[in-house]
C-alpha cells in the first residue's frame, strides 16, 4: 500500500498586541499555506468572532469534499468514456455546536450540475457519482454522511 504524506503550514496573524489576554483581544485571523502556493487567508466563522471575508475550517472541509468527488467523478468519466464539458457543485455542510462550545459536521450533501457531451451515457453519468463518492480519499476519512445530488445535463451540440 502506497503512503502519500502533506504538509501544511498555518500560522496565526490575528495577535494585535495583546495576544489572547482575553476573548475578545485577538483575531482570529490566519493564514494556511503549502509550499510553493499561494497562501489562503483564513479566520473562524463571524459567528465565533471570525472575518467573514476569509475562509473558515469548515468552508474548507465543505470545500475538500466537494473537490475530492469532482477529481474522482472527473478521472472516472475519462475512463469510462464519459465526456465532461462543465462541472459545478455548490455544496452544503451542516455543523451543530453542543452545550459545551464543541460540535460536530452532522452532513454534507453535494449538488453537482454536470453537463455531459451529446450522445454520452447519461445514466452512466449518474451512477459515476457512487464510484466517485466510494472512491474520494476525503469522503473516506470523516465520521458523517456524505451525499450526492447530482443533476447530469446532457450538451445539445
Amino acid at each position: 500500500m502506497k503512503s502519500h504524506h502533506y504538509s501544511i503550514t498555518v500560522e496565526w496573524t490575528g495577535n494585535d498586541g495583546a495576544g489572547t489576554r482575553s476573548y475578545s483581544a485577538y483575531r482570529r485571523d490566519h493564514r494556511v499555506e503549502a509550499r510553493g502556493k499561494p497562501p489562503i487567508p483564513a479566520s473562524s466563522d463571524p459567528a465565533f468572532r471570525g472575518d467573514g471575508a476569509r475562509y473558515n475550517p469548515e468552508e474548507l472541509l465543505v470545500a475538500s469534499l466537494s473537490s475530492c468527488h469532482m477529481l474522482w467523478y472527473l478521472h472516472l468519466c475519462s475512463v469510462n468514456g464519459i465526456s465532461v464539458i462543465a462541472y459545478r457543485d455548490v455544496a452544503a455542510g451542516v455543523m451543530r455546536e453542543a452545550d459545551d462550545g464543541g460540535g460536530a459536521f452532522q452532513s454534507v450533501v453535494l449538488k453537482p450540475i454536470v453537463t455531459i457531451a451529446s450522445g454520452n451515457d447519461r445514466q452512466k453519468a449518474i451512477d459515476l457519482h457512487t464510484d466517485a463518492h466510494h472512491m474520494c480519499f476525503i469522503a473516506q476519512s470523516v465520521r458523517f454522511p456524505v451525499s450526492t445530488v447530482a443533476e447530469i445535463i446532457v450538451s445539445s451540440s
